[in-house]
């Protein structure tokens, strides 16, 4: 069985007492950073086998994995933080598993995602999530004028070095429009 569990955005705290216990019982966890995951394994005692799987290495790994899992193990998949599969290579073993007819199944925990939009206060009823904006200034106002006319709510990520220029930009497509 391959387990895509969700681990915390950044509080350990924010752990599911099901998270824990899958940890602690599969044969091996995969994971994008295993120097970030053990952090939270030595939080909860949890003494599990980690491998990396991450963009870099996710074709072999993935490979590997997968005949892991047809072996009988249980693999548990993390992320550095959330949901395994949103913006993360956890997709590409989340597809394998899926065309090799592995089982596989969700532990929920946080999703930054959902955290941000009930956070707003937005409607929550239809809404779009976009991802990263793409990095350059011209692509992203490109992108942000294709959605400006959308009535949903609309929700980015951005990482923290291009957030002032994110901004900047989404002021100039959307100019008044509140923004969370």
């Amino acid at each position: 069985m391959l387990y895509i569990v969700a681990t915390p955005i950044g509080n350990l705290k924010d752990i599911t007492l099901r998270a824990i216990e899958t940890l602690k019982t599969v044969d091996l966890i995969a994971c994008e950073d295993t120097r970030h995951s053990k952090i939270l394994l030595q939080r909860y005692g949890i003494n599990t086998p980690l491998t990396s799987y991450f963009a870099h290495n996710q074709l072999i790994k993935g490979k590997q994995l997968i005949k892991l899992l047809q072996e009988g193990k249980d693999i548990a998949l993390i992320s550095d933080a959330g949901m395994p599969g949103i913006l993360d290579p956890g997709y590409q073993i989340i597809n394998l598993a899926i065309a090799n007819k592995i089982p596989l199944t969700v532990i929920p925990g946080p999703c930054a995602l959902l955290n941000a939009l009930v956070l707003s206060g937005k409607p929550a009823h239809q809404f779009v999530f976009e991802g990263f904006l793409p990095p350059r200034a011209i692509s992203r106002q490109n992108r942000l004028k294709k959605l400006a006319g959308l009535a949903h709510t609309v929700i980015f990520y951005e990482s923290s070095h291009r957030i002032i220029p994110a901004l900047k930009d989404v002021a100039l497509i959307y100019g008044e429009k509140e923004i969370v």
